[in-house]
């Protein structure tokens, strides 16, 4: 075969020759959406943005995507967007269910778009027959590192003390062991100056517990102003955290984190109430924290956690999301082994298996790992499910169009 027969050759049949023989031939069916449900799981968390409302996304060619989060109202306007639209078209769907409801989602909305689009990625997997990770690059990690919210469960009839549970977290597998500030019960008070001293006292308990090579994490809540905070972070610079969680509260993090930066070496994350990428940049960008807490659905979705990843990645911030609901756990994996940057995911489930996911996770020993389940990876058992809502019509278009064809806001 003579150079131009080859490239003559390319230019007629270019995806067999190219493609991993799994994927050769492989391509999207012609498909629009017809119809979206909402369902209510039996252990339905009442939080709007730590929602485990389970969402599907179906078309008429057959396939049907799953996703988690928002509320019955929100995903209810937010599904008008997608009824016959393409599925595979997931960028243009996020954009305009974005801009087309008059005002910018919240972070409440915003959870709904990105249940949402958690389906419509389940949806392309599943057409190709390949694990949401592949479709985002592959995976560029073995695992991905978990650590235990509270520890792990003690046995029935034994209570273990902080720097017990610490000790139980990395014997389980995990790489850190995160606590909470001193936390009282709730409704008590909370003297934000006195309890300075027992959050420091806590601390070198826990760097006991995890031992010299151990780790361990604290979430101060948003509960400090930024005197107390730093006040804290001084406090707890010899035992050498993993990060300081949300040491300020949000309304003052843009102002207050950079100062908290130049004051304290202790690394520090902020963000698990934030919701989209406009958020957090200027922290990012600036160096201020060493990590993002952004998660899923809360930043709109898979679509949208791929461009927080790249903003990461070009300034060396790593991602911790905050928990969420399985499903969206499950997706975090999808997109979070293929991130390049610093990974560590809160994982509260300890394996135990949940009644309506046959498939979900896979978790072993403190980490999550990636399957080679197409799409999401995950299995819902629709019968133990209640069916809350369905959308079948479309809903609010008010879009313009440039003359290149894409959206722009009305």
């Amino acid at each position: 075969m003579n150079r131009r027969t080859f490239f003559k050759s390319l230019a007629v049949a270019p995806t067999a020759a190219l493609l991993p023989a799994r994927d050769a031939g492989a391509e999207l069916p012609k498909a629009k959406i017809t119809r979206v449900r909402i369902f209510r799981p039996p252990n339905v968390n009442p939080l709007f943005n730590q929602s485990n409302m389970v969402v599907t996304v179906e078309t008429d060619a057959g396939l049907t995507g799953v996703g988690e989060g928002g509320s019955k109202d929100t995903l209810e306007q937010c599904a008008g967007t997608l009824i016959g639209k393409n599925p595979f078209h997931s960028e243009a769907i996020w954009q305009e269910t974005y801009i087309a409801w008059f005002y910018p989602p919240g972070r409440e909305k915003a959870h709904a778009l990105g249940a949402l689009d958690l389906a419509l990625w389940d949806i392309k997997g599943k057409a190709l027959g390949v694990p949401v990770h592949e479709l985002l690059g592959g995976t560029a990690r073995d695992y991905c590192e978990c650590y235990a919210t509270a520890g792990v469960n003690a046995p029935p009839g034994v209570t273990l003390s902080l720097k017990e549970r610490a000790r139980a977290a990395m014997e389980a597998g995990y790489r850190a062991f995160r606590m909470g500030a001193a936390d009282p019960p709730i409704g008590t008070v909370y003297d934000t100056r006195a309890i300075v001293r027992q959050i420091a006292q806590n601390c070198k308990d826990v760097r006991e517990g995890v031992g010299p090579d151990g780790n361990w994490c604290i979430d101060l809540h948003q509960r400090f102003d930024l005197n107390d905070a730093l006040r804290v972070c001084k406090a707890v610079e010899e035992y050498d955290p993993f990060f300081v969680e949300d040491p300020v509260r949000d309304e003052h993090a843009l102002q207050d984190i950079p100062k908290l930066r130049q004051m304290t070496t202790v690394p520090l994350t902020h963000g698990e109430e934030w919701g989209l990428k406009w958020d957090f940049n200027k922290l990012v960008e600036g160096h201020d924290v060493d990590f993002v807490r952004s998660t899923l659905p809360n930043v709109g979705g898979i679509t949208e956690m791929t461009k927080v990843a790249a903003i990461c990645e070009t300034h060396a911030v790593g991602i911790i999301p905050h928990f969420t609901g399985p499903i969206a756990t499950a997706a975090l994996v999808n997109c979070l082994s293929t991130f390049s940057g610093p990974v560590l995911m809160e994982y509260n489930y300890g394996g135990r298996p949940i009644e309506y996911l046959p498939e979900c996770l896979d978790f072993k020993n403190g980490k999550a790992f990636t399957n080679e389940r197409p799409g999401l990876g995950v299995t819902v058992d629709l019968n133990r499910l209640t069916l809350i809502g369905e959308v079948t019509e479309p809903g609010r278009r008010n879009v313009y169009r440039r003359p290149d064809g894409s959206l722009t806001h009305w």
